[in-house]
């Protein structure tokens, strides 16, 4: 451990950013070990990636957010932001709307979790590169940005099994629904090193990019996940949303 804490900031965010892609790549894996997945559990499926991503965006993006300081009113650019991260997954809407043939294997749904996923990792990448930029060299502040990182990891680990189940189910052969859940993680790596090598610049930057990935994570729950759950099997569907939703509430609250 002392090794560790002996690292420049940014060799530190690095392995850090590596635990915490491994973590979405070992959830990725669970999709190697399923058969075909009946009704019942992929609606509970659908119903928890619901109740994940509606607690991410708020406990781990939105609250967040809300506490920097930035140049106009805190609220108000929290506001915008949320408002052009649900804009950008109804612009997508409609891009892959016009563009089935390209994406004849990938859902409309989970195109749009996807690009929700990835958008909500880029930030959460940011701020653990940031925590070990503003604690260098101390080890006590340092061990809080670790412990913070291996807080990221373990909810990382859901949201990787709850984006890999609704591929397959899409008629999407285990590997690559593996490789396509993986990666929504892998931008974790550049973001953590971007914010750890521009501290200041990201950390003025990290209020507008939560709020934003968590407008995009609503606008998704909202506009595909609940529906398509709800349309299936209401009390399943409500059973997924609320165990997910406390499965990750836990999470943030407890190790975030």
């Amino acid at each position: 451990m002392q090794w560790f804490f002996s690292l420049q900031a940014w060799q530190q965010a690095c392995l850090a950013s590596l635990m915490t892609y491994g973590a979405t790549t070992l959830g990725a894996c669970l999709v190697f070990f399923s058969g075909k997945l009946n009704s019942a559990l992929l609606t509970a499926l659908t119903g928890g990636a619901a109740g994940i991503m509606i607690a991410a965006s708020f406990f781990s993006l939105l609250l967040p957010a809300l506490g920097y300081e930035t140049p106009i009113p805190n609220f108000a650019a929290v506001t915008i932001s949320f408002f052009l991260g649900g804009a950008l997954v109804f612009v997508s809407d409609a891009v892959l709307s016009r563009k089935k043939k390209e994406f004849r294997r990938l859902s409309r749904k989970n195109g749009l979790m996807l690009l929700a996923m990835t958008l909500h990792n880029i930030p959460e990448g940011m701020a653990v590169g940031v925590a070990f930029a503003v604690a260098p060299h101390e080890p006590a502040a340092a061990l809080s940005a670790l412990l913070f990182a291996v807080g990221i990891a373990i909810q990382n680990f859901p949201e990787g099994a709850c984006l890999a189940f609704p591929l397959r189910a899409d008629g999407m052969s285990p590997r690559k629904s593996f490789f396509i859940s993986q990666a929504s993680g892998a931008v974790e790596i550049p973001a953590c090193l971007m914010g750890a090598v521009a501290a200041t610049f990201i950390t003025g930057l990290l209020p507008w990019a939560l709020a934003f990935s968590a407008g995009a994570m609503i606008a998704v729950v909202c506009s595909e996940l609940i529906p398509e759950c709800f349309e299936q099997n209401k009390t399943v569907a409500a059973v997924g949303v609320i165990s997910g939703f406390c499965l990750m509430m836990l999470l943030d609250l407890a190790l975030g």
